[in-house]
């Protein structure tokens, strides 16, 4: 495996990380996607998800990938098999992600040398997740559990990278982050259409900015 695919998976990581915070693009129709993404770019993310239940996933995959290069990394949300994974890397997706455990695509994108943040919820699952290799696992739903128990698996799991989603919100993301997530993630909260219809993109990168800046101020506040 070359240097340059090693250095991807570390990007990705540590820029989802910095910002702390993965933006999902998740549609029910074929749209403007590299307006998203430049949307959330300029909100001050540089790591971003499309769902594979978004029609025409693997396209806007391959044109944010090509006009963004590594500026802007994106991946694939909701990847339930390995063929999906494998379309999703060939196509210029730099990360995985699903909503529960799926062994065969983490092996996959090991074996690429992709980053998977694998759903899980229960202990079991995130020690299995960690063991087979993803570089994070998804509480998932997050509003499940909420903060506390993120904490109580970051008491048994100290080394475990947790980026919760479903159910994070501007009002609880600061306490996800204090409980021990490294990053959060959602869907809704960014994809509001009616705010969207409203007022443009530009709520979007508005929305982004905002978690950015809270998440910012709440690590800055634990060290």
């Amino acid at each position: 495996m070359s240097q340059s695919e090693k250095n991807v998976k570390e990007s990705v990581i540590e820029k989802t990380k910095e910002s702390g915070i993965l933006p999902v693009i998740k549609l029910k129709e074929k749209d403007d996607f590299l307006a998203y993404a430049q949307a959330m770019y300029d909100g001050g993310v540089r790591v971003i998800e499309i769902t594979m239940t978004t029609p025409g996933v693997l396209e806007a995959i391959e044109a944010i990938s090509y006009h963004f290069k590594d500026k802007l990394y994106v991946g694939a949300g909701t990847v339930l098999d390995p063929s999906s994974a494998r379309e999703v890397i060939m196509h210029g997706g730099s990360l995985i992600v699903n909503p529960c455990l799926v062994p065969d695509v983490i092996d996959l994108a090991n074996r690429y040398n992709i980053p998977v943040y694998s759903g899980a919820t229960t202990p079991t699952e995130c020690f299995n997740a960690m063991r087979l290799g993803a570089s994070m696992i998804k509480i998932f739903p997050g509003e499940l559990g909420g903060p506390k128990y993120i904490t109580n698996i970051k008491m048994v799991f100290p080394d475990i990278n947790i980026i919760p989603s479903g159910g994070v919100n501007i009002e609880n993301a600061a306490e996800f982050i204090k409980s021990g997530a490294c990053a959060v993630s959602g869907a809704r909260t960014f994809m509001d259409r009616e705010k969207i219809a409203e007022e443009g993109l530009g709520w979007v990168t508005k929305q982004v900015s905002k978690f950015v800046e809270i998440i910012k101020k709440t690590k800055q506040s634990l060290y």
